[in-house]
């Protein structure tokens, strides 16, 4: 079983799939194994994808310390992980809120990171406002769809502010391009998948700092992969194109008819575009 033993003896867990150079992958959740990833659309087939559970998730040890869950304490692990290949330099991709983690990750350490894919990616660590109105007319685009009119009802809930414990899982299927059985078995299994505990310590007080993020982007060399999704309502297009306006060598594309697991939706489309990318 490929582990190594972060800075503080907590011993973490990683997966290698294909072959070639590496890229390291940070799941999201925040705080959810990276089992979630699955292959990646197929992405082993072009690169040795390396995906890391993050302390106290999957098959990684839970730490002594459970304020090391925040995001930027957990640089560290990354950069322990890129010691433990043997690599000078590495790709590096983030998903959700483990982009967080990657941007955090480029604020200490620019000189380790030859090219950033960011997949869909929050926008806590670098302070992007995302509108009601904006996720409303994202939103919007799945009018068609059998689930809209209850989902739709939840999503107005909580942008009022007035959501019931039942509101955030009955959005669900504005988070994937096609809400069929197999998003539904994606979704299901997130609750097992994720540290709950851990996920509230990754964003505690501390755990981001916009401005030094935002300064640390504008000044990196490497070349930038934002990849949004078209129907994503927690990372929609108009925030990515703002996040993208942060970083001089940044690349935005939109994967049409995407959510949030954009890997799952067209997989050829994802694996082209990041091995493309890439290259």
């Amino acid at each position: 079983m490929p582990t190594f033993p972060a800075d503080d003896g907590t011993v973490l867990f990683y997966r290698t799939a294909g072959y070639g150079p590496a890229l390291v992958c940070l799941p999201g959740g925040p705080m959810q194994e990276a089992a979630y990833l699955g292959d990646l659309g197929g992405l082993p087939a072009q690169r040795r994808v390396i995906t890391l559970d993050l302390r106290g998730t999957g098959r990684s040890a839970t730490p002594v310390d459970v304020t090391s869950y925040r995001c930027d304490r957990l640089v560290d692990d990354v950069d322990a992980l890129r010691a433990h290949l043997g690599l000078d330099q590495m790709d590096l991709l983030g998903h959700s809120a483990g982009a967080n983690l990657a941007a955090r990750y480029v604020e200490q350490h620019p000189e380790r990171v030859r090219r950033l894919v960011l997949v869909t990616p929050s926008v806590k660590a670098v302070d992007i406002p995302i509108s009601g109105g904006v996720r409303r007319r994202t939103a919007e685009l799945r009018r068609g769809e059998p689930w809209f009119p209850d989902a739709f009802a939840a999503l107005e809930a909580i942008i009022a502010g007035r959501a019931a414990d039942d509101a955030f899982p009955s959005i669900a299927p504005f988070f994937y391009g096609r809400w069929d059985d197999q998003a539904r078995a994606h979704r299901s299994a997130e609750d097992e998948q994720r540290n709950e505990e851990a996920a509230l310590a990754f964003g505690a007080d501390g755990a981001f700092d916009p401005p030094a993020t935002r300064a640390a982007l504008a000044r990196l060399a490497s070349p930038v992969l934002l990849l949004a999704g078209e129907v994503d309502l927690n990372s929609p297009p108009p925030a990515m194109a703002a996040f993208a306006e942060l970083v001089p060598h940044a690349e935005l594309v939109v994967q049409p008819g995407a959510g949030h697991f954009p890997w799952l939706d067209d997989p050829d489309r994802f694996t082209a575009t990041i091995a493309g990318f890439l290259r």
